[in-house]
């Protein structure tokens, strides 16, 4: 197995743990390319069921959901409100 396959099957499953995805999710929207912040929210939705359960949730077309979370997706807020909220998260801004 490839080391990079390793470290994604390791990340999977220490996303299941939702302080971890919480955690990782925050720290991927500081990043200052937002295809990384779109990348880790398709990790984490891969550990809740799948961009399918996530797409029935939402009311998404699965193949939308699966551009949209693509390192040059380019969803509408709204969307990812949805998103988040599937895998019980929302979105809140704090100070800096």
């Amino acid at each position: 197995m490839k080391s990079t396959e390793s470290y994604h099957k390791d990340l999977l499953k220490r996303l299941a743990d939702p302080k971890y995805a919480m955690g990782y999710l925050n720290a991927c929207l500081e990043d200052e390319h937002e295809g990384v912040f779109l990348l880790a929210l398709h990790d984490v939705a891969q550990v809740h069921g799948g961009l399918a359960q996530i797409a029935r949730k939402t009311k998404l077309n699965r193949e939308h959901l699966f551009r949209m979370l693509s390192k040059k997706g380019n969803p509408q807020l709204h969307n990812l409100r949805l998103i988040a909220g599937a895998m019980g998260y929302k979105f809140t801004l704090r100070k800096a």
